[in-house]
């Protein structure tokens, strides 16, 4: 049996770049680092909750790039005075993305207790009907 994808369906023209969009999301996985949580707040609000634990707000980055939430944390320890007999929590960097639908935006970020909220609106798109004049030849 074959496995069908968005791009090859006959009846989903255009799509190829979603799929595209979805193969490069799941390979930015950073094995479950930092753990999330995405909830629900309205019909048409969303929250994405990170726990940032040690991140700073000046150590964090929030972008939209193509329909994509890219959000990065990177700790830099400048202190090298200091020893640690144990190193259980480390400083280290991550990224991660979320495909966001045609018309969902982000409408704010805050950090909170060592968790980044970013919260996300969807606007309902405006409805077009277009009517195409049959040419002869």
């Amino acid at each position: 049996m074959t496995k069908m994808t968005l791009g090859a369906h006959p009846y989903l023209l255009g799509f190829e770049q979603l799929e595209r969009l979805m193969e490069r999301t799941a390979k930015s996985d950073n094995n479950g680092y930092p753990p999330f949580n995405i909830e629900q707040r309205g019909t048409n609000a969303y929250r994405i909750t990170l726990a940032v634990a040690g991140f700073a707000e000046k150590d964090l980055s929030i972008q939209v790039e193509d329909n994509q939430l890219v959000i990065r944390g990177r700790q830099v320890d400048d202190d090298d005075t200091r020893v640690f007999l144990h190193r259980g929590i480390a400083a280290r960097q991550f990224q991660r993305s979320f495909v966001l639908a045609d018309g969902v935006e982000v409408a704010g970020a805050t950090m909170e207790n060592g968790l980044l909220h970013v919260d996300l609106s969807r606007t309902d798109p405006e409805r077009i009907v277009q009517i195409i004049k049959i040419k002869s030849a």
